[in-house]
Formats: C-alpha cells, sequence, structure tokens
C-alpha cells in the first residue's frame, strides 16, 4: 500500500475518533473538504504546511501520525507474534511475562 493511502488512511481514523467531520476537519487545517477527502482516500499527499496543521489539530505527535501498525492484517500479526515468540523462547522470565500479558488481555477481551 502506497504511504499516501496509508496517511490518508491514518488522518481518517484520527479525524473519526476525534469526533469531526470531514467538514470541520478540513476548515480547521484550512484546506476544502474535497480536498480532505482526496488525501484520506490517497489520491493526493498532503503539503508540509497541511501535514503540521493536521498534527496540530489532531494534537499527535508526528510519529504516531506515521505509525501503520493498526492496517496490519491477521495473519501478518500472527505471524510476528510467532516471530516474537521465538526470540524469546530461551528466556523463562520473558516467556512468563508474555504469557501473564496474553492471559491479562484474552481474560479482558472475554
Amino acid at each position: 500500500m502506497s504511504i499516501k493511502k496509508l496517511l490518508g488512511e491514518k488522518v481518517k481514523r484520527l479525524r473519526k475518533m476525534r469526533g469531526y467531520t470531514q467538514e470541520q476537519f478540513a476548515e480547521m487545517i484550512d484546506i476544502t473538504p474535497r480536498n480532505l477527502n482526496r488525501i484520506e482516500s490517497g489520491e493526493n499527499f498532503v503539503t508540509s504546511e497541511t501535514l503540521d496543521k493536521i498534527i496540530l489539530s489532531l494534537n499527535v505527535p508526528s510519529d504516531i501520525l506515521f505509525s501503520f501498525e493498526h492496517l496490519k492484517g491477521e495473519t501478518e500479526i500472527v505471524s510476528e507474534i510467532y516471530t516474537y515468540i521465538d526470540k524469546i523462547k530461551n528466556n523463562q522470565k520473558l516467556l512468563e511475562k508474555t504469557h501473564r500479558l496474553l492471559r491479562i488481555i484474552a481474560e479482558d477481551e472475554f
């Protein structure tokens, strides 16, 4: 997936989490709703000026804006989990901590 599309999806997700409509958010960052729609759909990339306004308006650090972990698919996530387990499988303390964390997460979800 292209960086334009990834960033656009992230902006859209964060905007919605903050409860802003496209119209409201476009006004906040001083662009037209149509331009915001193009950014969120990955059609257009943001200018540096607009990017600064997005970061300020959403009140997020730039590293969060450019973190795309939330877009990974189930297969990729499970594969990464197994990779992490392989890395710690010879360390009993880390395995125990991981087990406790997974148990807490699983019990909290159900």
